[in-house]
């Protein structure tokens, strides 16, 4: 009698993938919105992976921009050489016609492979400013910033931030000279019952700051650091009213640095080229990311106020820090073609108002969701975050997954959003985060909305039904 024969084991892999378990799918080819696998579907990408691709995949201009870079030059040693490629995307993205509407103050660029990098050098940068700047100042070396606030997955910039799940195995070995304030987060922590506004709430923040700024000595401080607006960790969460003025006042008074770290929120994905434009402050560093190459190359930066450069240059006239790979002449090249093609098409500005479009299908589409606690964003950067009691904000029990089970039924019907989770403390909290190309087309965002709902449903029903039984 013949036996069927043992399907074949699945090869193991020589690629280190995020989980040891579960193989992620294979994208053969991607253009515009949609990626395609190699079973043959197409997913329409409504997250950019993570908030990176803003052109959508397959631009010809930056493929040919790249292309024609290395055909000139494809590396060299920044110890000696610079390239125009390098240079036309400092000029590029210091444009203050990036930010017509506040003269921001940056004046140099700095380019690395990604936002963790970037981080790194900004918190180097900081304390060799005050290094610089001599006697009373050489004490410093306390950095500030944010529960709840992310900023790499470097010891230096995973010290400086928030993220529990992404730390924890690392507490031991993370820098100790750093304090974390409370987030700036309204839905979860402005206390309403209590008649608490949205200015008071701000003002409670800033005043939070100042106490540790004082409890550890301002004369310690290096400098303070959040997400202009707060992406994976809680999920495209802006300050209240008053807070980044409060906190630009704050570290002016005390001679502390101002970071924001807009490595997911700038290069214009809440609709102006800088987040911070909004808030109407000058930083004196600006981290950028995801969207500067908008996923085409890796490649990220620092943006330096000119009061920084000053005392670098009247010190030792040298930026104390470096990579092999720092402004990689193809990099800028492919991220030079990403900057060009958002100044010429107005993308900063259709950004804005396809993230309206969103909003408002969100809200018409979720408004009254059973597990749909908050709807929150700016731009084409948005999120739903998920609850077990719209009343009191009670989140799932962390093992239900609901914001995993939301996006996996998604992408099983088409659309790929970002997941997220411990969105209140770390542990507890589920939302999806959905950040589409600046150029998503009506019928996208339509189709957007419509397929995450047919997802939110059918999880929302088997929810149910399980708490019924």
């Amino acid at each position: 009698m013949s036996q069927e024969p043992h399907p074949e084991p699945h090869p193991e892999p020589s690629l280190l993938h995020r989980s040891l378990l579960q193989l992620p799918h294979t994208v053969t080819h991607a253009k515009g919105s949609y990626l395609h696998l190699s079973t043959g579907r197409a997913i329409l990408d409504g997250c950019g992976g993570a908030a990176v691709a803003i052109l959508g995949h397959g631009h010809p201009d930056v493929l040919t921009a790249t292309a024609a870079q290395m055909h000139q030059v494809s590396y060299v040693h920044t110890l000696s050489y610079t390239t125009s490629a390098a240079e036309d995307l400092a000029r590029a993205v210091l444009d203050r016609e990036n930010c017509p509407s506040y003269a921001h103050g940056l004046v140099r660029a700095f380019f690395v492979g990604s936002g963790s990098e970037a981080n790194d050098a900004a918190m180097k940068l900081a304390r060799q400013y005050h290094f610089e700047l001599g006697h009373g100042h050489t004490t410093r070396k306390v950095y500030v910033s944010r529960r709840g606030g992310y900023h790499g997955n470097t010891i230096g910039a995973m010290s400086i931030s928030g993220n529990v799940a992404r730390k924890k195995p690392y507490l031991d070995t993370v820098l100790g000279n750093v304090s974390l304030v409370s987030p700036a987060f309204a839905y979860r922590f402005q206390r309403v019952d209590e008649g608490e506004s949205e200015e008071m709430y701000a003002a409670r923040l800033v005043r939070e700051v100042e106490e540790e700024f004082v409890r550890v000595g301002p004369e310690n401080v290096v400098m303070f650091s959040g997400e202009t607006v707060v992406g994976a960790t809680t999920g495209c969460v802006a300050a209240p009213r008053g807070y980044w003025r409060g906190i630009r006042e704050l570290c002016s008074r005390y001679g502390i640095l101002l970071h924001l770290d807009e490595v997911m929120c700038g290069a214009g994905r809440t609709g102006s080229y800088f987040a911070f434009e909004r808030e109407g402050i000058c930083p004196d560093i600006v981290t950028l990311g995801k969207g500067l190459g908008g996923g085409y190359i890796p490649v990220a930066a620092m943006l330096v106020s000119g009061g920084v450069v000053d005392v670098l240059r009247r010190g030792s006239s040298v930026f104390n820090h470096g990579h092999t790979y720092q402004a990689h002449p193809v990099a800028c090249a492919a991220a030079l073609a990403v900057q060009r093609v958002l100044r010429r098409e107005r993308l900063v500005e259709r950004c804005a108002v396809q993230g309206g479009k969103l909003e408002g299908l969100l809200r018409e589409a979720f408004g009254g969701s059973r597990y749909v606690g908050d709807i929150r964003g700016r731009g084409l950067f948005w999120a739903l975050e998920f609850v077990r009691d719209r009343k009191s904000k009670e989140p799932f029990d962390p093992e239900i997954g609901f914001g995993a089970a939301v996006q996996e039924k998604a992408f099983e019907l088409g659309v790929a959003v970002y997941p997220g989770a411990g969105t209140v403390d770390g542990e507890r909290g589920d939302h999806v985060i959905l950040a589409p190309p600046y150029n998503v087309t009506d019928e996208e965002l339509g189709m957007l909305v419509e397929t995450l709902k047919r997802a939110y449903d059918a999880v929302e029903q088997q929810v149910r039904s399980k708490s019924q039984t």
